[in-house]
């Protein structure tokens, strides 16, 4: 199985072939991330690695596509959701919330957590388990919820 940066590398090939100006500019924005923090950390990033740092540019889009909504730019919602849409590509399935309260369940009892004095201890049991396959609000969420604070 190809690595994601293969698997970026053959879409920005691609994406030169046919033209397409929208996905190439995603791709090398990717590439760019991936690259920088490559020679920043002097590492060779793994899938693990690169997903980070698309969990956190797709966060990024989320953030971008709010502030555009409000302030009524629904053409930059349009190419920030295009490229949101091109990252989650990379991503493992999503969790669904059923899946994530079991874990967040899992989570509070191995910490053995009773307030949310314990969310800290909870969500460093949680956060290998989730990353990248859920949405950090919703965990956030849910663990508030079973401790008795949401």
């Amino acid at each position: 199985m190809a690595t994601i940066k293969e698997t970026l590398s053959e879409k920005m090939k691609a994406a030169m072939k046919s033209g397409d100006k929208d996905t190439l500019a995603f791709a090398r924005n990717l590439h760019a991330a991936v690259r920088k923090k490559e020679i920043d950390d002097r590492v060779d990033l793994d899938d693990a690695g690169v997903q980070k740092i698309i969990a956190s540019l797709l966060k990024q889009r989320q953030d971008s596509i709010t502030q555009f909504r409000q302030g009524g730019r629904e053409d930059l919602v349009a190419k920030e959701e295009a490229e949101a849409k091109f990252l989650q590509a990379f991503m493992p399935a999503q969790m669904g919330e059923d899946e994530v309260r079991k874990i967040v369940d899992w989570a509070v009892t191995e910490a053995k957590a009773s307030s949310p004095k314990d969310m800290g201890n909870v969500m460093k049991l949680l956060m290998p388990k989730v990353q990248g396959r859920a949405d950090g609000k919703l965990v956030n969420q849910l663990v508030k919820e079973r401790l008795g604070q949401g």
